[in-house]
């Protein structure tokens, strides 16, 4: 066969393959069309992988936000129980340290002959010790009265007139543990 039969064989081939692909992509309804609509399922699926994609960052960062917010909430809680640990054996010492400070006022009233610095060291000791662990107490006297720091038991006429609406006396000393009330105090009030 020369060169010019093969060419013409391949020229009809290629003539009758035309002709065959145009029968067949001819009507839009005819099978091996589905390629036309392949391109709008893929835009849809990207579109919702997309949308997944967001949904999942939205919920990582929440989920983010809510970690810190309770990683400083649990530090938080964790400061404020470690300066209020022993809390309820301070508040019971109070009445042991109200008791100690009323003897060394009578100590230093009686004047005798005696030598009490032992005893007044250990009343040192006991408010050392316990001002260490936080306890402060409350500078109440010649001060406003406060309701938010003292309770008045009484009023009295004021001995002068600067010292109306002011605590004349303090009955019960009150006491805050690392700035927070304890105990509030026992005023008696000027009018």
């Amino acid at each position: 066969m020369n060169t010019e039969n093969v060419n013409e064989a391949n020229g009809l081939n290629a003539v009758s393959d035309r002709e065959s692909m145009v029968d067949i992509n001819t009507d839009d309804n005819v099978a091996g069309t589905h390629h036309l609509n392949q391109t709008l399922e893929d835009d849809d699926q990207i579109d919702r992988l997309n949308n997944e994609l967001k949904d999942q960052k939205d919920k990582y960062l929440r989920l983010l936000a809510e970690f810190d917010n309770y990683k400083r909430r649990s530090s938080r809680e964790r400061l404020e129980l470690s300066q209020t640990a022993g809390k309820e054996i301070i508040v019971s010492l109070l009445d042991v340290l109200d008791d100690c400070d009323r003897a060394e006022l009578q100590l230093q009233q009686e004047k005798t002959g005696q030598d009490l610095s032992g005893v007044l060291l250990v009343f040192n000791k006991l408010r050392t010790v316990l001002q260490n662990r936080g306890l402060k107490a409350m500078e109440s006297l010649h001060s406003e009265f406060d309701v938010e720091k003292h309770e008045a038991i009484s009023e009295v006429p004021a001995p002068s007139t600067e010292l109306k609406g002011k605590v004349v006396a303090e009955v019960t000393k009150g006491y805050y543990l690392n700035d927070k009330i304890i105990r509030f105090a026992k005023v008696i009030v000027g009018k």
